[in-house]
């Protein structure tokens, strides 16, 4: 019989019509269809709409698939496909279908088709899915049979396999599915192929093609569960109320069914971060529906895995009599979802040797209230055997966690167990967790010895097992743990939903109280222990609109007056500090509520005031430093906003943290007299910024107020501003360490002790002032640009500074002035002319930034001192193939190029360059062209353009970088924004989420 093509039976649009019902003739022709031409696919969707075949014993036979299922084991096929280019351009592929699990589906397929009887005459169109797998079997049968004919493989046939298989996958998406009320068979049929496909999946090796997550594993417990009430019998309850369970429940299973399609049986990319979000969502449609069942009352206890579970009436109290223990404590949990989602992924998910997370914050943060939160969801419960919860607050007591954590693990009386010696419960403790997942929390920890004690009781057997801690104290959380998050402040609608929730329980905030009460929730800065405390005080007044707005205009009043709510909480963290971090600390009392405080000018103060201890081969400044770093680690202050090294540029203290500091300012009498700090009733500090007394003073002579309060002679600092009386005064003040001025004064040269001078406006650097002693840090500013030095040099002094900026380098002879301060670390400068500033010979210079203008010199003498890790050059023409100037610099760690004086309109950048460089910013420049490798750029982590309006595009090789974590595109071209885009969705194809691209502009 002639070769038979299924085009070839719709020749004509009359055929539309067309039935088939098969026989043994026409069955015959059908099963020629291998040897046809390849058809047109799209074609071939539309065209045989109309035709129906209806299964029959004759032609079950040719539904079998087993040249597919043969050609689908074979090794080699991977590597058939693999090289293919199909026609229509350079898609690529993914092979997610191809493995086991596709077997499974096969006999899926095959058991269904032996449920219909043949006498039910139930039809099915030839490009339904049962047509499509019989067509791609005989393609499969084309490959298998020219290969052993001709004894090697054949392109042509296993693209029009491939085709097949990119024309198929997507229809065969109605397997995964079942109808509402189906046959009991066949949802059994259908479950068993979820259950029996996950199993399969689970087993796939890491060198497997298959992109498999490790959260798959939490989601068979949970149908499992679901299957209890399928099959469970169910106590006489209303039928409707039945009847809408059930269908939650199906429609859960067709929910996993058709997540297995999209991640299991396509021929579209996947990636790990989309597989785990859908599951966490399936998890979480789970959770939904047994909330349902227990709104409608239905119990239940079955063996699925995981215990003996009774539905209750919160997270807190689902936990097994066995093994399931949590704090039983009611909290209303509102928001952070991003934080749960992120603490849930490393909890269940990772790698599986066991894991130390940590949630770290300051006092009120609501940090146990999350981790409540964690240990009662659902996919917690489904994934770890055993689950306990201790909490080991500021005295550790080793017996009392080994008995507390023993107690929730184990059937043991709590009797025997408080008879138990210490290496009898350890042991217990031990044998309790050996070859069991087990998640334990430990709350409020204060000191690593905890768990340094107890780590060598929680068994590691590689099947991720989680130790979970919560504790104020970062430095503590980042020497045990792998993981640590800190939670962001809560949003204005979470703390507007925290407030409404425990201000009025499960009613709704009246109307006329909306606007006003979500006013009073956005100025509780995010802490939920504000939240509440005010919560409290609204729940305890009448609700009327005026009395709410008096909360409002007076809220610091209000909180003020709950303190003894909220200071013992917080001062256990002034009282777990060391003792050279308290006066640091204390000092914060200084600065007002709701104001940033700069970090370079706070370091001075502490400087100054004597709280730094010296450390051999360290600056004051690191070692300042390390102090800051160390308060910001134990959640007393927080970091504003971070310089591009990462270091921290503004930090904040928050209002309540300000309260109990100020508190223990007044109750520490020797640190009030040392520094001599004035609180008002408002407590601000009137001592730092001598500015503020002449506001208080005003109508009096200022010095002579100054001396009813203080002791001139021993005024460490002086803050004044442009307050022309307040400079009058700096020859009283002979012990002067910081001092910051509007305008030269000569008495300064006198100020032996000074450490840190600044000054605006000034005309010229007199020589003494290079001379003076102690001076480490001098700022200055002129009018418009820098500041030149007096020509003077025969006076000079070798000096101690380390900071010098901004002034005019136009010269040799400034040069030799600048000998002068060989221990200089950072120098802003400003060049003029043609002169372009040696300054090789500063060997300790790590920051430079220079501003100047067009140089056209020899640029064999651009030289830079070899240890520069910050360089910035504002308007200074270089041609771009000179930026080897810059990019041979061993230490390089951070490059900002500003203006469009560099010549040239393309950048090529080279090998062995920038290979520590970890910042860039272009800004304002006429670049158009930037050819560049990842290779060039190896530990890049942020760049940030800016006004490049002609640049092309950000080199695609960039998304190959893979330290690179940030771009910031600031009102430059199309163009450039989109190939940001384009790197940031490489990144997430490979499972970065954390990559963050930013764009301003001025489009559209």
């Amino acid at each position: 019989m002639e070769a038979l093509s299924l085009l070839d039976l719709f020749p004509k649009p009359k055929m539309e019509d067309l039935t088939l019902f098969p026989s043994e003739s026409n069955m015959e022709d059908l099963s020629l269809l291998s040897l046809s031409p390849k058809p047109n696919m799209e074609a071939l969707s539309l065209s045989m709409e109309a035709l129906t075949l209806f299964p029959s014993e004759s032609n079950m036979e040719d539904l079998s698939y087993e040249n597919l299922s043969r050609l689908v084991k074979s090794p080699d096929l991977l590597s058939r496909l693999l090289p293919l280019r199909l026609d229509g351009g350079e898609k690529n592929v993914s092979f997610q279908w191809l493995g086991p699990h596709f077997l499974t589906f096969l006999k899926y397929v095959k058991e269904l088709l032996r449920c219909f009887s043949p006498d039910c005459r139930i039809p099915f169109t030839m490009h339904s899915p049962y047509c499509l797998l019989k067509y791609l079997d005989d393609s499969a049968f084309d490959c298998i049979l020219y290969e052993e004919i001709v004894s090697h493989h054949d392109n042509e046939h296993y693209k029009n396999f491939l085709e097949i298989i990119l024309a198929s996958m997507p229809k065969l998406n109605k397997f995964f599915t079942i109808e509402t009320q189906c046959h009991p068979t066949e949802l059994k049929i259908f479950i068993d192929f979820l259950f029996e496909t996950i199993r399969e999946l689970l087993k796939c090796q890491k060198d497997s093609t298959v992109l498999v997550s490790n959260r798959l594993e939490c989601l068979p417990k949970g149908l499992k569960f679901l299957l209890t009430f399928l099959f469970y019998p169910i106590p006489s309850y209303e039928e409707k109320l039945k009847e809408s369970i059930f269908t939650e429940i199906e429609a859960v299973f067709n929910e996993a069914g058709l997540f297995l399609h999209s991640f299991f049986f396509t021929t579209d990319l996947v990636t790990t971060t989309k597989m785990d979000l859908a599951i966490f969502g399936l998890l979480e449609r789970i959770e939904i529906v047994l909330v349902k069942i227990k709104y409608y009352s239905i119990a239940v206890s079955s063996e699925v895995g995981i215990g003996s579970l009774q539905v209750a009436e919160s997270p807190s109290e689902v936990s097994s009599s066995q093994d399931k223990s949590s704090p039983m404590v009611e909290e209303i949990v509102v928001g952070l979802e991003k934080t749960t989602t992120k603490i849930l992924s490393e909890l269940v998910g990772g790698p599986n040797y066991r894991r130390i997370i940590s949630i770290v914050g300051m006092g009120g943060l609501g940090k146990t209230t999350l981790a409540k939160k964690i240990y009662n969801h659902s996919n917690v419960r489904y994934y770890f055997d055993k689950l306990s919860w201790c909490a080991v607050s500021q005295t550790y007591n080793k017996r009392k966690l080994l008995k507390d954590i023993l107690s929730s693990l184990s059937n043991l009386k709590k009797d025997d167990i408080s008879k138990m010696e210490d290496e009898k419960l350890a042991e217990q403790l031990y044998k309790n967790l050996k070859g069991r997942r087990y998640l334990i929390v430990m709350d409020d920890l204060w000191d690593k010895e905890a768990w340094e004690d107890l780590k060598r009781l929680f068994p590691d057997d590689k099947n991720r097992s989680r130790v979970l801690f919560t504790s104020r104290l970062k430095n503590v959380a980042s020497e045990i743990s792998h993981f640590i998050i800190v939670p962001p402040p809560l949003s204005p609608d979470e703390r507007w939903n925290l407030l409404e929730q425990k201000v009025f329980k499960k009613e709704c905030c009246p109307q006329e109280l909306q606007h006003i009460g979500k006013q009073i929730a956005a100025n509780c800065k995010g802490l939920p222990l504000v939240v509440v405390l005010i919560a409290g005080i609204l729940s305890n007044m009448e609700k009327k609109e005026s009395l709410w707005q008096q909360v409002a205009k007076s809220l610091s009043y209000y909180i003020f007056q709950k303190a003894d709510d909220y200071i013992p909480t917080l001062k256990l963290s002034y009282i777990h500090l060391p003792n050279y971090l308290k006066p640091c600390f204390l000092y914060l009392s200084a600065f007002q509520e709701d104001k940033e405080i700069p970090v370079r000018k706070l370091l001075s103060l502490w400087i100054v005031e004597g709280f730094i201890e010296k450390r051999e081969q360290r600056t004051l400044e690191d070692v300042a430093e390390e102090y800051l770093i160390e308060l910001v680690d134990r959640s007393l202050l927080q970091v504003s906003k971070r310089r591009p090294d990462n270091r921290v540029k503004i930090c904040t203290l928050h209002d309540l943290v300000l309260d109990m500091c100020s508190k223990m300012a007044v109750e520490d009498e020797i640190f009030l007299f040392q520094h001599q700090f004035v609180l008002s009733k408002n407590r601000h500090l009137h001592r730092l910024y001598m500015d503020r007394f002449h506001q208080v003073f005003i109508s009096e002579n200022i010095f002579e107020a100054f001396s009813i309060a203080y002791n001139l002679e021993k005024i460490r600092i002086l803050d004044s501003g442009n307050n022309e009386n307040v400079q009058l005064g700096i020859k009283f003040m002979p012990d002067l360490r910081y001092l910051d001025l509007s305008k030269l004064e000569p008495s300064i040269g006198k100020l032996h002790n000074l450490e840190y001078l600044c000054l605006d406006l000034i005309k010229e650097v007199p020589t003494y002032l290079l001379n003076m002693p102690k001076l480490r840090h001098l700022g200055i500013n002129g009018k418009y640009d820098g500041v030149r030095f007096t020509k003077n040099s025969d006076s000079l002094r070798i000096n101690c500074l380390q900071t010098l900026g901004h002034v005019m380098i136009v010269d040799s002879e400034d040069e030799e002035i600048l000998r002068y301060s060989p221990n200089l670390l950072t120098l802003k400068c400003q060049s003029s002319g043609n002169h372009f500033p040696d300054l090789n010979f500063l060997s300790q210079l790590q920051s430079l930034t220079i501003l100047g203008h067009w140089f056209e010199g020899d640029y064999s003498v651009v030289k830079f001192p070899m240890n520069i890790k910050r360089l910035s050059f504002h308007g200074i023409c270089l041609p771009w193939e000179k930026m080897s100037l810059f990019g041979t610099l061993p230490n390089l760690e951070i490059l900002k190029l500003y203006g469009s004086h560099f010549s040239g309109k393309i950048w090529d950048t080279k090998d062995d360059e920038f290979q520590k460089l970890k910042f860039l910013k272009l800004e304002a420049l006429e670049l158009e062209h930037w050819n560049s490798s990842h290779n060039h750029f190896p530990v890049l982590e942020q760049l940030v353009l800016l006004e490049c309006e002609v640049l092309e595009k950000i080199p695609s090789e960039f998304s190959d970088i893979s330290t690179l974590q940030k771009i910031e595109v600031l009102y430059c071209g199309k163009n450039v924004e989109t190939s940001a885009l384009e790197i940031r969705q490489e990144q997430l194809d490979y499972g970065d989420t954390e990559f963050d691209v930013t764009i301003f502009s001025n489009w559209s």
